[in-house]
């Protein structure tokens, strides 16, 4: 709040440039100016669920990556920066940029293999460890890095002209 740490400035564009930590600093910011607590990261399977739409391909519109750069921001069509969000096609819900211009920040701890040993509905993420996740891909990344279910560890503390976030708002708060 209050000003854009972004490297790639535009009244669209996705915020890059800030860490977990950031985010973390921002929500509790956001939710004081409110006086409410309910913005926060998403979940990892929150996230999933909305990228994937009710779909089970690699991506949400399918599983042709030959289609990618119309739903989505890559290094294969991004000039080799973010672009205002809504730009491509949104995916099945209604959600734009679930693939692409930024990897998302989610709440959740990173372990590389919790979702071989987690529940299969609604998992809540390890309790412990030091990196956190990100979601979606991003502008610089490959199509294969671009798929629903990609992942990466990260810890909380850099910050990265292709890591963004993505706010989730709880109900009835």
């Amino acid at each position: 709040m209050g000003s854009n740490p972004s490297k790639f400035k535009g009244r669209s564009n996705p915020v890059e440039q800030v860490s977990w930590d950031d985010v973390q600093t921002f929500i509790q910011r956001l939710n004081a100016k409110e006086g409410t607590n309910k913005y926060r990261l998403p979940t990892e399977a929150e996230w999933e669920y909305a990228a994937r739409a009710g779909t089970k391909s690699t991506y949400s519109f399918g599983d042709d990556a030959g289609q990618l750069g119309s739903y989505a921001w890559y290094n294969g069509n991004s000039g080799s920066q973010t672009h205002p969000v809504g730009q491509e096609k949104p995916n099945p819900w209604g959600l734009y940029d679930m693939h692409g211009n930024v990897w998302e920040w989610v709440n959740d701890q990173y372990d590389g293999s919790y979702y071989g040993r987690s529940p299969s509905t609604d998992p809540a993420g390890p309790s412990s460890g030091q990196y956190r996740v990100l979601r979606g891909g991003s502008w610089h990344g490959s199509a294969g890095s671009l798929r629903s279910g990609i992942r990466r560890g990260s810890t909380p503390d850099p910050r990265s002209d292709n890591f963004g976030f993505r706010l989730a708002r709880s109900p009835g708060q």
